[in-house]
């Protein structure tokens, strides 16, 4: 068994901004394993606010891989986070190219057509007007927030959209206090759901109040070692691949959600359509989509994801990953 570890920058079409953070291009650390004239692929674009980058990602993944390592031990020698999700989804891939059949077929999943959320960057209220227009195929769009003229954008947004379903999305940017002033405004704005309202590690508040609003936990949830805490506190765990480490912890956040009744989303960290296939399988538990990454980008990969009308993103095929 042969590694190959590369890394890959794929320019953004203009700057994506969120709370405390802009985006200029999607950097990302691919793993290539070959084993007996088969090849498995993954990608990874890790945690920007754990300071994960494509080169330290790689170092991670050079540092542990050998000739003999098997797919069980891919948890027990890297922690949670993008170095470990591209080496796991590349061992998923590898193990369907193996066996000869498709990541549904070893998942024992009837797939079905997802359709995704647009993402809206942070703007000024006309600008993401004028996007949300834009994105008028997409029924679904997921709306970055600030602590900065949240109402004044969301209702920019509605007034542009009265069709869409409307999530947000604050990435911690919001205090408790702001929380419960937002919320009745969400509440009249039809929004479904409000994504990270707070920060990570200060919003044990959440414990026993009471939104009209569902709430989602993205940074709170990191993998399945936080779950149960974060069920205490959300309604909506959002998955994300290079958070958690990977499909197979996933699946196992899919299993306790499912278990616990509680929400899910899968969400992405921009990226190519090879680190969006993995996440198509997430999607199939999840009630809200997130896996536009490649909208984003100048160029996708070859045999990348089709986004059609409705938001409906196509099935991945084999040649791309699964």
């Amino acid at each position: 068994m042969h590694f190959k570890i590369e890394t890959h920058s794929f320019p953004l079409k203009e700057p994506f901004v969120i709370t405390g953070y802009t985006f200029n291009d999607s950097s990302t650390v691919r793993v290539i394993i070959e084993k007996d004239g088969h090849i498995g692929r993954g990608e990874a674009n890790g945690i920007y606010y754990e300071n994960e980058t494509a080169q330290s990602m790689a170092r991670q993944i050079e540092d542990v891989v050998h000739s003999r390592l098997t797919h069980e031990e891919v948890d027990e020698i890297l922690p949670r986070g993008g170095a470990r999700n591209a080496l796991d989804c590349a061992f998923w891939d590898l193990r369907a190219k193996t066996e000869g059949k498709t990541i549904w077929e070893l998942l024992d999943i009837t797939p079905k057509p997802l359709s995704t959320v647009a993402t809206v960057g942070i703007n000024t209220a006309e600008a993401m007007a004028e996007k949300a227009r834009k994105f008028a195929k997409y029924p679904n769009l997921k709306i970055k927030l600030s602590a900065d003229e949240p109402i004044e954008r969301l209702e920019a947004i509605r007034a542009a959209r009265p069709d869409a379903t409307l999530i947000t999305d604050v990435n911690q940017g919001w205090s408790f206090e702001e929380l419960r002033e937002y919320i009745p405004h969400c509440k009249r704005l039809g929004l479904a759901m409000i994504e990270q309202p707070l920060k990570r590690g200060a919003d044990e508040m959440l414990e026993g109040f009471k939104s009209d609003v569902p709430l989602g936990a993205d940074e709170s949830c990191l993998d399945s070692a936080e779950y149960e805490q974060n069920a205490k506190r959300y309604d909506v765990i959002n998955i994300k691949l290079d958070k958690c480490g990977g499909l197979t912890d996933a699946l196992k956040i899919i299993k306790l959600a499912t278990l616990g009744g509680k929400g899910l989303m899968v969400g992405n960290m921009t990226g190519s359509s090879l680190g969006m296939a993995p996440s198509y399988v997430v999607g199939q538990f999840c009630q809200f989509v997130d896996i536009d990454g490649p909208l984003f980008l100048k160029q996708d990969v070859e045999h990348g994801l089709d986004y059609m009308e409705g938001g409906i993103a196509s099935i991945p095929t084999p040649a791309l990953w699964g």
